[in-house]
């Protein structure tokens, strides 16, 4: 073997292991997001979680998870690596021309060079004196629409995204849509055991008030309640009758 296969072959080994090694931090930060959001049905602990997890798995800049209200009037900015304290801020997503892009082909929108990229070009200064060199905008679909989308962005003096990290990146926005599905179905149906009982309270409140005024009326009018047999009714309900005929009693004398 010459010298030159011998170094083609260290650095096709060298690239390999390089490929495995990215394997094997992806699928533990698979592993530890879906622990983390399997843990809870809470959409804010959803989305920081993802946020804070990519951040801290490729060393970003920033790492930020956008969602978008219905019908795509307006877009809130609900988790940020480098600042976890944002939950719910609305966005003008037209400072945001690849969040935009995502959003409306729902395709993952990947910018090499933050720096030359002409859409880019109204942000170019602030993007430069934060050392920004890539940004993906990755759409979060449910249902072929995209409900929202996570964006990253790399500095200029570290590793570039890779196709697997991409992939990747992919693999988490389609668990964080499916994280954020179940969240939202908890959620409705809290409210509907919520309504529930706020509506069975309703009816028992109704059907004391209609009870009450009944025996009101039949005290009123000197006659017993259908049905009712002697020494049948509350005493806390005859004590409130009492009450009622008594508060009558005086509103008719001042009259």
């Amino acid at each position: 073997m010459t010298a030159a296969l011998a170094l083609d072959e260290v650095e096709r080994l060298q690239a390999r292991v390089h490929a495995l090694e990215q394997e094997r931090k992806h699928l533990l930060a698979v592993i530890e997001i879906l622990q983390e959001i399997g843990g809870t049905l809470h959409f804010a602990d959803i989305v920081q979680s993802v946020a804070l997890r990519l951040g801290e798995t490729f060393g970003l800049d920033r790492c930020s998870i956008f969602l978008a209200e219905r019908g795509g009037q307006r877009v809130r900015l609900v988790a940020s690596y480098e600042d976890p304290a944002i939950r719910n801020y609305v966005v003008d997503v037209e400072r945001y021309p690849e969040l935009r892009r995502a959003l409306e082909t729902g395709e993952t929108v990947f910018i090499a060079d933050a720096a030359t990229d002409p859409s880019l070009s109204p942000a170019r200064g602030a993007l430069a004196a934060r050392k920004v060199k890539t940004i993906t905008a990755i759409p979060i679909s449910w249902r072929g629409a995209a409900i929202g989308a996570i964006l990253l962005r790399t500095f200029r003096d570290g590793p570039s995204f890779s196709a697997a990290d991409l992939q990747f990146c992919q693999v988490v926005a389609n668990l964080t849509a499916k994280a954020l599905r179940n969240a939202h179905r908890f959620e409705r149906l809290q409210q509907r055991r919520g309504e529930g009982g706020a509506l069975r309270r309703r009816v028992r409140e109704q059907s004391a008030l209609l009870e009450f005024m009944g025996r009101l009326l039949a005290r009123s009018a000197h006659a017993p309640v259908a049905g009712e047999e002697a020494g049948d009714s509350s005493p806390e309900l005859d004590r409130l009758v009492d009450v009622a005929e008594a508060v009558l009693s005086q509103e008719a004398a001042s009259r």
